[in-house]
């Protein structure tokens, strides 16, 4: 398992775990991160990952992108 942050651009990746304090985490869970999800990182613009999930492209900061785990 690692954070999301590390994966490669155009992998897709299962989500296993999303860490965070109750609140990050249901933020992270209404906008499709939850276990089981794929996830794709599209790209990286100013430390701020681009991915696809749900067939939806979403940006997250690093920060949010550590406490995905795939």
């Amino acid at each position: 398992m690692m954070p999301l942050v590390f994966a490669p651009e155009g992998e897709v990746n299962v989500i296993k775990k999303v860490n965070g304090n109750p609140q990050i985490k249901s933020h992270l869970e209404t906008l499709g991160f939850v276990s089981g999800a794929e996830v794709t990182v599209i790209n990286e613009i100013a430390g701020n990952l681009i991915v696809n999930i749900k067939e939806t492209r979403v940006a997250v900061s690093k920060e949010m992108a550590q406490k995905i785990m795939i």
